[in-house]
Parts: structure tokens; C-alpha cells; sequence
């Protein structure tokens, strides 16, 4: 399935199935692999899994309630998807020792420490390779979508969702390897470090694509670290993908991650997630050196494919590619919760996907500060 076989990934989860009807992680997979209809005889199995599951069985039932979350909304029945997506939530929840306050501190504490004239003062050191291409935002916010686009051009490599400049810093040992973690930190590195974090990142980087032209990170969750990324790859090239955060929200809730998503399994928590994420997005837009990132909306590639890909790939430097309009046709690997949407070309049922839940989405939209969510439109299919 993330090397785009889906039928032939479908119909092995299928026999997966057969032989262990009980395996809530194959029925989970086979909601991915296929769109439900009404009537689908593996809905009422689900759900009869889901209320005779042993209580010991806790990450079963979690597969099982987000596949009948996706289940019905394929045929169109909301509150019972919002149910049980609810309900897996909760459940993923109750493991869960996210500790808000400090998750947000720690976002508070990166803006106050790159300040645009801290950020001014630090300037001039780092590794000048113009390699790096960082796409990041919020999960399910166009991010996979971004990147495909740009791995389908004949120069790009892309990545994934790689941890490697959070290994590059963790490199330099002592007290400065931990200035992702501590922020503050990042004011007493010297400009040989930086050019250390700077030189590691490519090294490690390099080793996956040696002929590229330009290697994607799409490690969403860089977005905190879009300071010390420009001290010390100053050539590096950002790409910020927004969406509705209302669309993207729900689509969080709604999606079982591979790595947890701690601050995703409370619609307030999230909410708090989001807003704090919006605010240093706004902070780095004035800290950062003017060029450096670029703001791409997803609803603008679904109405333009071609005009906001060809703004991609002129930031990144490179001469335009048609293949990159083809990016569903990619045989990549897509390791993302994304993975079969980027088979398909693109479609404009997922924007305003949230007025479908929008009679549940109370704590979200409070915690999100906005009392009249959007406009009103046409409320569109999953």
C-alpha cells in the first residue's frame, strides 16, 4: 500500500482477515485500502469486534473504532463515524501522559528565543549548501502532497519524514545537543557549531540521493525548529503548507498515526496545539531572512495545480518539470498516513470536510478561538 499497490495491498489485508477475524490492526489497514459502501457486511464484523473486544485488548478496539470512524464516513452516516472516532480518541488518550503546559511552553520559549534580531546577530555561519528543501506544517495539512509534488522532478529526492537534523544537532554532544529540546540554548552555540549542525545535516542527508539536485525533509514537526534550521543551513529552502484548521484538525483526529500524536486525541488539546503552532508561524514569518520559506495553501494547489507547482519548484531553485504534475504516478514510497490519497490525482472532497462534524466539533472550535468557524459552504464528502 505505500508503494501505491493498494488493490494488491487490499486484497492481501483481506486474507490477512481470513485467517485471524479477531486482528483489529488488519481491519484497520483494510479501511485504508478500500472506500465502504452501504450495506458492507465488514462494518457490521467491525462492529461487533468493537463491542465484545476483551477490555485487555485496548490497541484492537482503538484500530477497530478509527475503521468505523472512516467506514461511516464513506457511506455518508457522521455521527456514528464521530462515535466511534470519539471513542478511539479516548481511548489513545487514556495511554497518553501528554503534559500540555509544557508542550506549549516550550513553543512559547522558541519564539521569545529567536528573535529577529537574535536571529540578525547569529547570522553568517552555517553549512552554504543549497541542498535542503524543508517542507513541514501541521500533520494532514498538505505537507505529502507538497512533497510528492516535488519528488516527482527529475532533480529532487525526497525523503520522508526523516529525523535527521534533529540527529545533526544531537551530534555535537554536551549542552548543545539538547538546544531543540531547550531553545534557550541555541544563543550560546558558536558559529563553528553551527557550522558543524549545518555540514552533519548534509552529510547525512547526502548518503540517500549523491545525484540530486535537492533533498525534501518532510519532517512535519520541523516547523519548531525553522530558527536554528536557517543559522545553520542559511541556502536551505522552507516550504510552510496551511490548510482550514478546522479541516486539518479534524483530520488529525480522525487518522490513527503511526507515531503518536499525543496533543491529537482531545478535540481542546488540539485546538491549544493548533493555535500555538499558528503563533510561532507567524513569528518565524518575521524572523526568518525574506526568501527563505514560502507559504503554500493547500486549497490553493487543489484549485491550481499547475500555478502553485511551479511556485514551488522556482523557490527551490529549479527549472520547471511537467512530471510534477503527474506526482499520483510516482512509484515512491509514501510512508505517511497520507499514502493512498497521493495515488489519486487531486480532488476537492476533502475542503470543508468538517462541516460534516460540525454539530461535535464545540471544545475544537472553542479551543481554536473562533466563534464563527468559515463561511458557510457546501458541506463535502470524505
Amino acid at each position: 500500500m505505500q508503494s501505491g499497490r493498494v488493490e494488491e495491498g487490499g486484497l492481501l489485508i483481506e486474507i490477512a482477515i481470513a485467517l485471524d477475524a479477531k486482528s483489529g490492526l488488519a481491519l484497520h489497514n483494510l479501511s485504508l485500502s478500500k472506500k465502504f459502501e452501504p450495506g458492507d457486511a465488514i462494518i457490521s464484523e467491525m462492529e461487533a469486534f468493537a463491542r465484545n473486544a476483551s477490555p485487555l485488548d485496548v490497541d484492537g478496539r482503538i484500530y477497530v473504532h478509527f475503521a468505523l470512524g472512516k467506514a461511516y464516513a464513506d457511506i455518508g452516516r457522521f455521527e456514528a463515524s464521530f462515535h466511534h472516532f470519539s471513542h478511539g480518541n479516548g481511548l489513545k488518550r487514556a495511554q497518553s501522559d501528554y503534559d500540555e503546559p509544557s508542550v506549549l511552553g516550550a513553543l512559547a520559549r522558541t519564539r521569545s528565543t529567536y528573535s529577529r534580531e537574535a536571529m540578525a546577530r547569529r547570522g553568517g555561519h552555517g553549512d552554504p549548501s543549497p541542498l535542503p528543501v524543508f517542507v513541514f506544517g501541521m500533520p494532514r495539512s498538505g505537507t505529502t502532497l507538497v512533497e510528492q509534488i516535488l519528488a516527482s522532478h527529475r532533480e529532487v529526492h525526497g525523503a520522508g519524514e526523516i529525523n535527521d537534523f534533529e540527529m545533526a544537532v544531537a551530534e555535537l554532544g554536551g549542552a548543545a545537543g539538547g538546544a531543540l529540546t531547550r531553545p534557550e540554548l541555541a544563543l550560546d552555540m558558536t558559529g563553528a557549531q553551527l557550522d558543524r549542525i549545518g555540514a552533519n545535516y548534509i552529510r547525512r542527508i547526502r548518503a540517500a540521493a549523491s545525484a540530486a539536485s535537492r533533498i525534501v525533509d518532510k519532517m512535519t514537526e520541523n516547523f519548531r525548529f525553522a530558527g536554528l534550521i536557517g543559522l545553520a543551513l542559511p541556502h536551505a529552502r522552507m516550504i510552510h503548507v496551511r490548510r482550514d484548521p478546522l479541516d486539518t484538525c479534524l483530520s488529525c483526529f480522525s487518522t490513527l498515526f503511526a507515531e503518536d500524536l499525543l496533543y491529537a486525541y482531545d478535540l481542546s488539546e488540539l485546538g491549544h496545539y493548533h493555535r500555538a503552532y499558528e503563533g510561532l508561524m507567524d513569528h518565524w514569518r518575521a524572523a526568518l531572512p525574506p526568501g527563505m520559506m514560502l507559504e503554500v495553501r493547500y486549497e490553493d494547489v487543489i484549485a491550481d495545480l499547475e500555478g502553485q507547482s511551479r511556485r514551488i519548484v522556482d523557490h527551490c531553485g529549479l527549472e520547471w518539470d511537467a512530471h510534477c504534475l503527474e506526482f499520483h504516478r510516482s512509484e515512491r514510497s509514501v510512508r505517511t498516513a497520507s499514502f493512498a490519497q497521493v495515488r489519486r490525482p487531486l480532488y476537492p472532497t476533502s475542503i470543508g470536510r468538517w462541516r460534516n462534524y460540525e454539530a461535535f466539533l464545540g471544545p475544537l472550535i472553542a479551543a481554536l478561538d473562533r466563534a464563527d468557524p468559515a463561511p458557510r459552504q457546501a458541506a463535502a464528502a470524505m
